[in-house]
């Protein structure tokens, strides 16, 4: 990315942060979320195809230490891969919300998610509130 691109995409969201709260997932917000969401929906293949070429041809390696660190480079991209690969069904559930307009509100409450959320996570579904909630049930649940 250079520097024009995340200077134009600072600017806009700075934009559409500063837009009344009435205009909420307006036109403008849902074409730039289903583009950031196109974006990062390629990105991530483009990545995970980077990865699989990168374990697909090990090098020749003698030492141990050398095998032994490429191995634990390797279970890192792996999990990183298996990441990417379960972000890209939520990338596509986030750009069906938008065609549905249901983007950026709540599954559970309805509420908006709101843009700064959406910014860091534009995958997010629920608003923080109830994804607080989720969070503590599970960790109720694996506690016991």
């Amino acid at each position: 990315m250079t520097a024009e691109y995340l200077s134009q995409r600072a600017e806009q969201h700075a934009r559409l942060l500063a837009s009344p709260d009435e205009d909420y997932m307006n036109e403008e917000q849902l074409e730039f979320f289903k583009g950031y969401l196109l974006d990062l929906k390629q990105r991530t293949m483009l990545h995970i195809d980077e990865l699989k070429q990168q374990l697909s041809s090990p090098p020749e390696l003698s030492d141990e230490v050398d095998r032994a660190q490429y191995e634990e480079e390797s279970r890192l991209s792996l999990r990183i891969m298996d990441r990417e690969r379960k972000l890209l069904p939520k990338i596509d559930q986030a750009l069906t919300r938008i065609a549905r307009r249901e983007f950026g509100y709540c599954l559970e409450t309805g509420e908006p998610i709101g843009l700064a959320r959406l910014f860091i996570r534009p995958v997010s579904e629920y608003c923080a509130d109830v994804k607080l909630l989720h969070e503590g049930a599970e960790k109720h649940f694996y506690d016991e």
